[in-house]
């Protein structure tokens, strides 16, 4: 039987977990769409806790595409990862990226990306 405060500390572990940094990213124009590389930076330590993805959206919050990341970076840090085919409605001169990780989730921090 957990005693009170060892429930506590359980309840607590996941918003204890660090986010996910976005530590680069560049956005070129191409044929068939946008393409993105992203580079994150987070402590991975294994399947329990890792980056598991990054999205690009518009400054609403309108997600254009989402890229999922299948496997802990345990030795890999930081790693970039890219996304192929990323249509933006015509007009677009800014997206934000925002990271996710398996223990927290998606960030409440977007880092913006100005589209040249």
């Amino acid at each position: 039987m957990l005693r009170p405060a060892a429930t506590l500390l359980l309840l607590a572990s996941p918003a204890l977990a660090d986010p996910a940094r976005i530590v680069g990213a560049e956005a070129t124009q191409a044929s068939g769409g946008w393409r993105f590389e992203v580079t994150l930076e987070h402590g991975d330590t294994g399947w329990d806790d890792y980056a598991d993805g990054w999205r690009v959206e518009l400054a609403d919050g309108t997600i254009l595409g989402t890229r999922v990341l299948t496997h802990p970076h345990v030795t890999e840090q930081p790693f970039t990862r890219s996304l192929f085919g990323v249509l933006l409605p015509d007009g677009t001169t800014l997206v934000h990226i925002r990271a996710r990780t398996s223990q927290t989730g998606w960030a409440a921090e977007t880092t913006p990306v100005s589209l040249d």
